[in-house]
């Protein structure tokens, strides 16, 4: 992970730090100085740190050097700051990369130096649109980023998968570069890892695409978000559920890779419970507790817009009366179950619907690997032989990629009645609007996802679909 820093001011360096937060993947740790607290976007990412002071101060601006950054970028709207914002950088680390927008003209020589001048770009960028003139590559199409070309590399949750098990709404893979070989798509089209993706569509989509593409095993909750979260309802939960909601909450953060665990309380009660709870505050545990609000629904929507969750922790209970209000936050669900999350030894994975397994598998295998879980592969769907081979041939690849042995079992009859009194299973499966159907309704059903309510007494981790 590079540290960059970026000191910014004005209009530009806002527009330039909220793009930066859009796009941003993860892979970087950025530290943000500024004079005034207007020019930082609203939504503020974990892997983000904030400064408030004048970076023409050598004596302060020395104390935040003190880290070893990769790169520093300027983009403040004065030039006299820009130049004693340099000098003082270089008074402190001859050898950092700098990267200056530079709105003047400025002659500064440095070979560890890039200025980029505003109005040349700009310039260039409305060049584009004159007739019979050279498009670089770069600049093809409206130039906001609905054009994008990605390599999918080592490890990616993509790599391996047919092209067929992609969803592909509002975007679509126009072309695949192998080998200095053009390759159109096609369903049955497996990518591998070091090819070269066009893609076309919404930026937007775009911009989540890419991070999806880009991740790399051992980042789960990413890209979901950086988080881990639970509710805590006093009022309607026990104290000894809120002790076991507490504690595998705490196991989970200790064990993914997860910036904070966010505990939200709602309606408090003065005990020995509460009391316990907010003694676990600390820099990456925060306790947060609302007096106010006393619909658990609504304060699970407010907060999923709000912070940067990319996991929530649940009772079964819960789960069972909020289905709804936790399929439409789109994020994944580790649902508890009776015996414990430290006899977890065995991952799960159920389901005759190879399309959807196969969307999922990376995180699957993510989840697996961070919890240090056996991993096994029921493979039950007598009437398409086809889709179960595809599947297993996709898992074996996996398997090879991330160095994570995956035992198949192939059967005609259903897993469920063998897994049921299982205490040792993490049961992985997808998020679809089948979860959300009444059980009574579903208990004919040979559809694994329907029949999720069979083991709602083990534990169970319900992934998004299209994640």
């Amino acid at each position: 992970m590079k540290k960059i820093l970026i000191i910014a001011d004005g209009i530009l360096a806002k527009q330039f730090l909220e793009k930066v937060m859009e796009t941003e993947a993860g892979e970087n740790s950025y530290t943000i100085v500024t004079y005034k607290e207007e020019t930082l976007p609203k939504k503020r990412p974990e892997n983000f740190k904030f400064f408030e002071f004048d970076p023409t101060s050598y004596e302060k601006l020395a104390v935040i050097l003190n880290e070893q950054f990769f790169q520093v970028m300027i983009i403040m709207s004065n030039e006299l700051d820009v130049k004693a914002t340099y000098t003082n950088i270089r008074r402190v680390d001859s050898k950092v990369r700098i990267v200056i927008m530079d709105r003047w003209d400025l002659q500064i020589e440095d070979k560890r130096l890039l200025m980029l001048n505003s109005r040349e770009i700009l310039a260039s960028r409305f060049t584009d649109h004159l007739p019979n003139t050279p498009i670089v590559a770069q600049n093809i199409g409206l130039g906001i980023g609905e054009i994008m070309e990605v390599s999918v590399p080592v490890g990616s949750s993509y790599a391996y998968r047919h092209l067929a098990s992609i969803e592909q709404s509002k975007w679509r893979i126009a072309a695949v570069y192998r080998s200095n070989t053009l390759i159109l798509p096609r369903p049955a089209l497996m990518l591998l890892p070091n090819d070269l993706l066009l893609l076309v569509g919404d930026p937007k989509v775009l911009q989540s695409v890419f991070k999806s593409i880009k991740r790399e095993l051992g980042q789960f909750p990413s890209p979901f978000g950086s988080s881990i979260y639970c509710l805590v309802d006093m009022l309607r939960m026990k104290d000894d559920e809120i002790d076991v909601l507490i504690n595998d909450s705490l196991l989970l953060h200790s064990k993914l890779n997860s910036n904070k665990l966010h505990i939200k309380i709602i309606n408090p009660t003065y005990s020995k419970t509460l009391e316990k709870i907010k003694s676990y505050s600390n820099h990456h545990i925060n306790v947060l507790i609302d007096y106010f609000e006393t619909n658990p629904r609504k304060v699970l929507r407010d907060d999923t817009e709000k912070m940067d969750i990319g996991l929530i922790v649940v009772m079964n209970t819960f789960f069972q009366k909020n289905k709804r209000t936790l399929y439409k936050t789109k994020l994944p669900i580790f649902k508890m179950g009776k015996r414990g999350f430290g006899s977890l030894n065995q991952g799960v994975v159920l389901s005759n619907d190879a399309h959807e397994i196969e969307q999922e598998s990376s995180v699957i295998f993510d989840v697996a690997t961070q919890l240090s879980l056996e991993l096994k592969l029921y493979s039950y769907n007598p009437d398409h032989e086809n889709e179960k081979n595809s599947l297993i041939e996709h898992f074996d690849n996996l398997s090879k990629i991330f160095g994570r042995e995956v035992d198949v079992v192939q059967s005609d009859k259903n897993p469920l009645i063998k897994l049921r009194n299982r205490d040792n299973i993490l049961q992985f499966l997808p998020f679809s609007p089948k979860i959300l159907e009444a059980n009574f309704l579903s208990i004919f059903s040979t559809d694994m996802e329907k029949l999720h309510f069979k083991l709602a007494d083990n534990y169970q981790l319900f992934i998004p679909i299209n994640a």
